[in-house]
């Protein structure tokens, strides 16, 4: 008797993607005095990998003026950061045209019914604006056998950005527009990050403009690792606006002169003290001891434990030690309550738990009522596990060896404004932001051959989401619309 051989099996193949789906509604709005009838396409985009299957569908929010002429009619990409952050922070705090209103005064949100309301300062009179979630936040995910963390990387992100951006420009006809790009926090990474892609490599397209909302572009100003003081004396302003806000410190020639006096302090005695460390003599440490305390309100005895360094988190817990309360990271006007004082570090960040039920029940209004998306997929505000993945370094370009560094991407920015002389940037700094403070950013445009001529820098009295603060919102809009001319 004899068998035939048989084959094995075939392996399983996954079904094919469905076809991009979209949401298309119309509405009406008035934007700064100007009533518009405009579209919201809610829409996946698919990218291809290179044999032409779907790899990645980035979802976005599309909010495009009737009746616009392509050929004038400006178009602006907007993104939060994270990096696993969704676009929900600027689309429903500040740009978009529906929004959130929380208390300006650095109180909480606390629960429902909030109040969204229409965005007026909308800045849909002068552009066409697109809310970009790259692939592991909102509704965007990688497709067949691509996995979710071949997105998640400074590099693999930047690159399917950029392929996002320029599929949107061929579908919707718009390559004649004037282009503009917007991030907030790791998104202003990924803003000029992506900004180098489509600018090298005979990619050919150029931005008028890129606005760059509590940057970070130098990763090291953030690092408070032993032996780099850059962190600290990047920070340190920071401290002194804080403990000025809360009456720890005092400026007899007002705010500004006060922050000038930091701003100085911080680089001409501080840093020279921290890089001395122990060879640091006593007299002269005393000095900047009793500078240190007087600018931040922090206590000379502490200071001097600390070795007069400063690190954000237990800056926050040690501040209003004596008052039981501790300071938000993304906004020190915010205040919270430990389970005890005793300890180094707040127990979480006050000025986040203040408003993210706010912002996550707005953006999931927004969706479900507004724009009639009926998936019951869920809307991932926060990825968290694309944070804890990401790749830093990006892939290995040769067999060299791969010595230990840190992300800046700020001499892209320097580069693009070399080679594009109509680029226009606007950095808008926070105030009291301690995840990406303004000195860092001061800094930054000084030491990466970025000519500073060329950037807008604005300040308000708020944090890294300064629109959280009603007059600061209305603020950075102006200097928005100031900027795109």
């Amino acid at each position: 008797m004899t068998t035939e051989p048989t084959s094995a099996p075939a392996a399983p193949t996954a079904p094919p993607p469905a076809a991009p789906a979209s949401f298309e509604t119309r509405h009406d709005g008035t934007f700064h005095g100007t009533g518009l009838a405009y579209r919201c396409l809610a829409a996946e985009t698919h990218l291809p990998d290179a044999k032409g299957e779907p790899r990645a569908s980035v979802f976005s929010f599309s909010y495009l003026v009737d009746d616009a002429a392509p050929e004038t009619r400006p178009v602006t990409f907007v993104f939060n950061g994270g990096p696993g952050s969704a676009s929900l922070w600027l689309h429903m705090g500040a740009l978009g045209p529906r929004r959130i209103v929380v208390p300006s005064d650095g109180t909480p949100a606390g629960s429902g019914p909030y109040g969204i309301v229409d965005n007026e300062l909308c800045n849909l009179d002068k552009t066409d604006l697109v809310f970009v979630d790259p692939p592991g936040t909102g509704y965007s995910r990688m497709l067949g056998a691509a996995k979710p963390e071949d997105a998640w990387g400074l590099d693999a992100d930047a690159e399917l950005v950029a392929e996002f951006i320029k599929t949107w420009l061929t579908v919707h006809r718009r390559w004649a527009s004037p282009r503009y790009l917007c991030g907030e926090s790791y998104g202003t990474t990924r803003a000029v990050a992506v900004a180098g892609k489509l600018a090298g490599g005979l990619a050919g397209v150029a931005f008028n403009g890129i606005a760059l909302i509590s940057a970070i572009l130098d990763f090291h100003t953030a690092r408070f690792e032993r032996g780099n003081p850059l962190a600290d004396v990047s920070f340190m302003p920071t401290y002194a606006a804080t403990a000025l806000h809360y009456g720890l410190a005092t400026a007899p020639d007002g705010r500004d002169a006060f922050l000038d006096e930091a701003r100085r302090f911080a680089m001409e005695e501080y840093l020279p003290a921290l890089v001395a460390g122990s060879r640091l003599a006593p007299a002269r440490q005393q000095r900047v001891l009793r500078k240190l305390s007087r600018l931040t309100g922090l206590s000379e005895t502490w200071l001097e434990r600390t070795r007069l360094r400063i690190e954000p988190t237990r800056f926050r817990k040690e501040l209003l030690r004596d008052t039981g309360l501790t300071v938000g990271r993304f906004d020190t006007r915010y205040t919270g309550r430990d389970y005890d004082d005793a300890g180094e570090l707040p127990d979480t960040d006050a000025s986040s738990y203040a408003v993210d039920s706010a912002y996550v029940t707005a953006i999931n209004d927004h969706l479900t009522r507004g724009l009639g998306i009926g998936w019951n997929r869920p809307y991932m505000v926060f990825n968290r596990e694309a944070l804890l993945k990401w790749d830093w370094l990006g892939p290995r370009k040769d067999d060299t060896p791969r010595w230990p560094g840190y992300v800046n991407v700020a001499p892209v920015l320097g580069k693009l404004l070399r080679e594009n002389p109509g680029l226009r940037v606007l950095m808008a700094n926070g105030l009291y932001d301690l995840a990406t403070p303004f000195h860092a950013a001061e800094n930054t445009i000084a030491g990466n051959g970025i000519d500073a001529g060329r950037i807008a820098m604005t300040y308000y009295d708020a944090g890294h989401m300064m629109y959280l603060h009603e007059p600061s919102l209305g603020a950075l809009v102006g200097d928005l619309r100031a900027w795109m001319g």
